[in-house]
């Protein structure tokens, strides 16, 4: 069985590579560009979208502040991004904005900046990946048939290529992202270029007319609106963040090659944003759906349109009017893309979960690092909680999207308070003039950032809070909670292990008791008493449990006959009970010797296939849980193996010193019944406790 596991993870996830190929894995910037920064890029997909989707709601009259908005939203990017280059600079060991708000304003609010991006990372794969779906849904209906399930194999398949190692997912993904830039680039220019000439464009949609079930507001409404479609439009800003968690990704020096492509990714961020959005406006694209409040109509008929493609599918298909193959070569990369984009909180979630798990706020499983030297278990984590996301909410981008962008502002907004802080707490001792003026720079950055983060969370809280981002508050309070009593158990632990100061270190026990458990007389039972008289302890004892007054007492007669040197105890169990009896013994003898040490040793069998577990062994289990909760008693498995763990293993087993078989390797399995109890050899279970398991 374990040959089989190791063969399939082997295929799936690539040979074990050790250690010291880490430095193998970090990534030059022309790769660590598409695996950080597909996410934010991909945001042209649905956030110029998202925006005249939330405008339609007042009809056709509000697209006229989509330009506006637009610009709001490009304001906004590039204060995040020169903010972060601040942050990537001062901060590579990937902690990013938790370890920017732990150092500088404390663990409380170091922890709300987890619990956000964490939070955020889940939401980025299940919306990034169920728009891909939708996407590529209109090209292939039996993805659009199908889209929970599509939806949660994607995420399964882009989990087994980060198990691979980080380089080698960069690699797959580099390619499609940057034929997506292509694609979209090409899109602008080529677009601009007509219009330019004099072409007259026009979208599929521009003679529709919006039905909005707010038509017509204004005032304080109206402007209500308006925020809400700029906070739509803020899903453009998701990503920024990933690069500042995956600093140690990037080869050295990593905080200028992280701030290089945090340029990189603002450039073409803002240039495919404002094209996208420019575009759809010049060609009259229209996106409404009615669960938003808002419909197309064909004036001419009155009838419903239906359900419009997406906006940047309406844009390719106007642009490349009359050549269909760049049509589908820029809808079947954006359908890609936001596939791929689901890549960058699998890059991000792993290392920050890394980070707070070396500091006792997670499980100490997160910061280990698998055979490829991926943080699997972060992976993995983030695969099922992105899944079962999608099913709850069936794979839907319209009911996904109003839980986006709180997360992220969050720690948008934390962190760069934190770096103003940093940066007040590093000036006064500055002696270098241009350093100080770099200092000073640099806050002046972060401040601007800071207070236009803030700003814009605000907005996104009021206008979002209904619409589903009290659910992400709810899930953010939640992690904050649970972070904090993993941190408080973790304390209590090492507190309690600490060595009293006012004691010996290694005080010796008075004496050592050594109680074997048996339940007949054949080869574990010899091993396990064997390896128990070669420690020498004060007392050796064997006992069993009697279930069955016949068996008892042929037990007891095969004992004397074969001249054990070690007594033999029989537990009485009118209830046919293994356990208790036992536990009470144990519990009586330690009673009657507080200063000493008593040791227990089970004999249990070691087998090869995933069912003979079902078994055996069962009993022994049990009693060992119960066994380890008994002060001042040792618990100690004698393993005996099995004719099928020597198949398993690949090669025979070295027998264990001073028990050489006698017979041959391939020896016939004891009995089933290796409990205490005498007469069990009827029951299925083995090991000490079980007489039928």
């Amino acid at each position: 069985m374990s040959t089989l596991t190791d063969l399939t993870k082997r295929v799936l996830l690539g040979r074990a590579l050790r250690s010291e190929q880490q430095h193998g894995q970090l990534l030059p910037k022309r790769i660590a560009l598409p695996i950080f920064a597909s996410d934010a890029l991909s945001s042209v997909a649905y956030a110029p979208q998202e925006i005249m989707l939330t405008l339609g709601v007042a009809g056709i009259a509000a697209y006229q502040y989509t330009p506006w908005i637009a610009g709001v939203v490009v304001v906004v990017l590039l204060t995040v991004v020169a903010s972060y280059r601040q942050n990537v600079r001062a901060y590579t060991s990937g902690g990013g904005d938790f370890e920017v708000a732990n150092t500088n304003l404390g663990e409380r609010s170091g922890l709300v900046v987890a619990a956000a991006l964490l939070c955020d990372y889940v939401l980025t794969v299940a919306v990034s990946v169920s728009a891909a779906v939708e996407n590529l849904g209109a090209s292939f209906p039996l993805l659009a048939d199908h889209r929970v399930e599509a939806a949660i194999a994607v995420v399964v398949l882009i989990s087994l290529m980060n198990l691979r190692g980080v380089r080698e997912s960069g690699a797959a993904f580099a390619i499609p992202t940057y034929a997506f830039m292509i694609a979209v680039l090409g899109m602008i220019v080529w677009g601009a270029a007509r219009l330019i000439s004099g072409d007259e464009l026009r979208a599929e949609t521009a003679g529709l007319t919006i039905q909005g079930e707010s038509a017509g507001i204004a005032g304080f409404a109206l402007a209500f609106l308006v925020l809400r479609a700029f906070s739509s439009g803020c899903t453009a800003l998701t990503g920024v963040e990933a690069i500042s968690n995956g600093v140690p990704a990037f080869r050295r020096p990593k905080g200028e090659n992280a701030a290089t492509t945090l340029v990189l990714l603002g450039v073409l961020g803002v240039t495919m944003f404002v094209g996208v959005t420019a575009l759809a406006y010049e060609t009259g694209a229209k996106f409404a759906d009615p669960t938003h409040g808002s419909r197309l109509v064909d004036p001419a008929t009155g009838q419903d349109a239906g359900t419009p493609d997406p906006v940047i599918a309406q844009v390719a298909r106007t642009v490349f009017e009359g050549f269909s193959p760049a049509f589908y070569f820029v809808t079947v990369m954006t359908g890609i893309i936001l596939v791929l984009a689901a890549n960058t909180a699998f890059n991000g979630f792993p290392v920050l979960g890394s980070i707070l798990a070396r500091s006792r706020f997670m499980p100490r499983q997160l910061h280990t690092r698998g055979d490829r030297l991926a943080f699997s278990n972060g992976i993995v984590i983030l695969a099922a909680a992105a899944a079962l996301l999608i099913y709850a909410y069936d794979a839907a981008v319209t009911q996904l999207i109003p839980l986006y962008t709180v997360g992220v502002f969050v720690s948008f907004t934390i962190s760069q308070i934190g770096m103003v802080r940093h940066w007040n707490r590093l000036l006064p001792a500055a002696a270098d003039a241009r350093r100080r003026s770099a200092m000073r720079r640099a806050r002046a950055i972060n401040a601007v950032g800071a207070c236009i983060t803030a700003l814009v969370l605000t907005v996104v809280l009021v206008t979002k809070f209904a619409s589903g981002a009290w659910l992400v508050c709810l899930a953010m309070a939640g992690l904050y909670a649970l972070m904090r009593v993993i941190r408080g158990h973790y304390d209590r632990v090492a507190e309690e292990l600490e060595p009293d100061r006012d004691k010996p270190v290694a005080a010796l026990p008075g004496r050592t008791h050594v109680l074997v458990l048996v339940s007949q007389l054949h080869k574990p039972t010899l091993r396990a008493v064997e390896y128990a008289h070669a420690l020498r302890p004060d007392t050796l004892q064997a006992v069993s449990v009697s279930v069955d007054p016949d068996a008892a007492a042929e037990l007891r007669g095969e004992w004397e006959r074969s001249g054990m040197p070690v007594p033999l105890e029989l537990l009485e169990s009118p209830y046919r009970e293994i356990t208790r009896p036992v536990l009470e013994y144990v519990h009586r003898f330690r009673t009657d010797h507080p200063r000493d040490v008593v040791a227990v040793f089970i004999p249990e069998y070691v087998v090869g296939r995933w069912w003979e577990n079902l078994l055996h062994n069962q009993s022994a289990l049990r009693l060992k849980a119960r066994l380890l909760f008994q002060p001042g008693v040792m618990v100690t498995s004698v393993p005996w193996q099995l004719a099928s763990s020597e198949r398993a293993g690949g090669r025979p087993e070295r027998a264990a010193p001073g028990s050489v078989r006698k017979s041959s390797p391939r020896h016939p399995a004891p009995g089933p019944g290796s409990a205490p109890g005498p007469g069990s050899g009827n029951g299925t279970g083995t090991g000490p406790a079980g007489t039928r398991d």
